[in-house]
């Protein structure tokens, strides 16, 4: 979960069930734009914070995924991060905290019009398959 917004006075708590950017019901970018954009912007967003982010609260993170909204304005990122929830949560928020200078390093490097609105998750499926292989060898192992 993060907190959306720029500022300590706004709370809301946001995870990634709660942002739905399916492009059913917003206007699409035609052709394979929208997917090659995403694409570029995941590799650009590893680099940046894996190489560029000094923060110390930012434990090993790496970008998994990114939904781009259909107007390309908005980007759910997800990160996964290593370590406790107590660590993951930290990452997330130095990571969070530095948005509006990923966000400055993305529109110059990709050189869009509009740079999109960036909302960092976290990402659990590394966890989830984790505990699905476990569950699996522990049937495995009883039969």
């Amino acid at each position: 979960m993060v907190q959306a917004g720029n500022g300590p006075e706004s709370a809301q708590l946001l995870d990634s069930s709660t942002l739905d950017f399916s492009t059913r019901n917003s206007m699409t970018v035609p052709g394979r734009r929208a997917e090659r954009l995403t694409d570029r912007i995941r590799a650009e967003l590893a680099e940046i914070i894996s190489g560029e982010l000094k923060d110390p609260r930012i434990g090993f993170a790496t970008v998994t995924g990114v939904d781009l909204s259909g107007d390309l304005h908005h980007a759910r990122v997800s990160v996964s991060v290593l370590g406790s929830p107590e660590a993951q949560q930290k990452s997330l928020e130095g990571i969070t905290s530095a948005s509006g200078y990923v966000r400055h390093q993305l529109g110059l490097r990709l050189r869009l019009r509009r740079t999109p609105e960036l909302t960092f998750v976290l990402d659990h499926a590394a966890e989830e398959s984790a505990r699905l292989e476990t569950l699996l060898q522990k049937l495995k192992g009883e039969h």
